[in-house]
């Protein structure tokens, strides 16, 4: 239900193509790239941080939960209005307001695309390094809330390494500035806070980012596997002789198959397991280190090492890698993409269980993850339509990150926790850790009206996060 008046106030504010309502559009909101939905009651289209206050100050008055959206690519239902309400769009926030190219800054607005930073810099010789496989699609404002990785992250780091300042709206309409262009700035780090808070604590509006130059020279090498195992060897074999390339990306059999034929990047059919291994630098650095990851690799059994010799060839590789959730989909109608951290020493036998899982529950589980830094992403194949697969895949992906908890990693690396995970962080951490996340929560959004439902676990007793009661006479919702 819609309360009275509230798409009056909206329109007002907006103008009547300022929302949507209908069901059929509301339909296209209810989802992200994960499994889960729910759908909002409205959909709200700001233009400026104005806007966004003003649209929090009605939600807050109306009593309404609402959460932000981007492109909706995120993967554990970071966007998704798990309590309905109103989901505030930033696809109509998407200026680049500012390039300051001397100092290595530009300010953007949340609804930018992820890949047009580089793209409006890159003729200058610069590049912004967060780089999610969905960068063609994916905005700033959703990597800032989930953190975003992506295959460079092994040596530029994540979303947070990059993002030097913030402007916010705060769950009671009130506009705050952290950070900015200067670097170490005193005080409390609310950037860092603020980043990778997963859209719970404030709708961000606009971002300060780190631009880089663009490397003097880069080598792309495929290195191929006939098991999983030597590939996940040669990982920790490259760590051990003190290299640390921008990327180093693994692709299982399953995977590697499905992606060649949707992309014909040239990976090997009949192969068990390929690396993607990524240099970047000075050219009197690198072209040793080549040789040094060809004995690495040699010695922990691949049976084939190619450089990619031109431009063209090293665009081709990494476009196998940046659209294999696209091949996926050719396959199977439907997947489940996991998440999941292990130390880089635990790789092959957490790639072993994984094998033992599939078998388990009669799945299909293709990998393809960030195996430099130990970020593993088994996609489970199910069909929607068929009775007891979608449990039979949340059952697998429990059991994936359980053990990566055991073998000391992590439920998540870049996707987030949200609503698909939240469960979960109560076997990543204790109860008092748990509790003061919920506190901090709490007093940015005392009323839970932001983002409710979303990382922490539901349900148990004094942990419990949820929408918080309505007073006598208030809008039932």
């Amino acid at each position: 239900m819609v309360p009275s008046g509230a798409k009056e106030r909206f329109a007002a504010l907006l103008g009547p193509r300022g929302y949507l309502d209908s069901p059929e559009d509301l339909a296209l909101y209810e989802y992200d790239g994960s499994v889960e939905k729910h759908r909002p009651d409205l959909v709200v289209f700001p233009r400026s941080t104005e806007d966004v206050a003003a649209i929090v100050r009605i939600a807050t008055d109306l009593q309404m939960p609402f959460v932000g959206r981007g492109a909706g690519t995120g993967l554990s239902g970071g966007a998704i209005p798990r309590e309905g309400g109103i989901v505030v769009a930033f696809a109509r926030m998407n200026r680049i307001l500012e390039i300051d190219l001397e100092n290595q800054r530009a300010v953007v607005q949340p609804g930018v695309v992820n890949l047009d930073v580089t793209l409006a810099v890159q003729d200058s010789g610069f590049f912004y390094a967060p780089d999610p496989s969905s960068q063609r699609a994916c905005t700033v404002g959703g990597n800032v809330a989930e953190n975003a990785g992506g295959p460079h992250t092994l040596a530029y780091g994540v979303t947070t390494n990059h993002v030097l300042g913030l402007e916010l709206v705060l769950p009671d309409g009130t506009i705050v500035q952290t950070g900015g262009k200067e670097p170490d700035l005193p005080g409390y780090d609310l950037t860092g806070l603020l980043t990778g808070s997963e859209g719970t604590m404030a709708l961000v509006t606009k971002v300060t980012v780190r631009l880089m130059r663009k490397p003097e020279a880069v080598k792309t090498i495929l290195a191929i596997y006939e098991s999983n195992e030597d590939a996940g060897r040669t990982v920790a074999e490259i760590t051990a002789r003190a290299i640390t390339p921008v990327a180093v990306e693994m692709l299982d059999g399953v995977m590697l198959r499905m992606v060649e034929e949707a992309t014909h990047a040239g990976y090997p059919m009949d192969a068990a397991a390929v690396l993607l291994i990524e240099l970047e630098g000075i050219r009197e650095v690198i072209e040793p280190q080549v040789e040094q990851i060809r004995e690495a690799c040699a010695v922990c059994g691949a049976r084939e090492f190619r450089v990619a010799r031109t431009a063209e060839e090293r665009d081709l590789l990494w476009k196998g890698r940046k659209n294999a959730f696209g091949a996926v989909g050719r396959v199977s109608p439907t997947y489940y993409v996991q998440d999941g951290v292990v130390p880089r020493t635990k790789i092959a036998p957490t790639l072993h269980f994984i094998n033992e899982v599939a078998a388990k529950h009669g799945l299909t589980i293709s990998n393809i993850f960030h195996a430099g830094d130990g970020n593993l992403h088994p996609i489970i194949l199910f069909n929607a339509r068929k009775a007891g697969d979608l449990d039979k895949a949340r059952a697998a992906g429990e059991e994936i990150l359980t053990y990566c908890i055991d073998a000391g990693g992590s439920i998540t690396g870049e996707h987030g926790v949200g609503m698909e995970k939240n469960e979960l962080m109560a076997k990543l951490f204790k109860p008092d850790t748990l509790d003061a996340i919920r506190r901090l929560k709490l007093l940015f959004d005392p009323d839970n009206r932001l983002n409710p439902g979303k990382m922490l676990p539901t349900g148990r007793g004094c942990l419990e996060i949820r929408q918080a009661p309505l007073g006598a006479g208030s809008t039932v919702y």
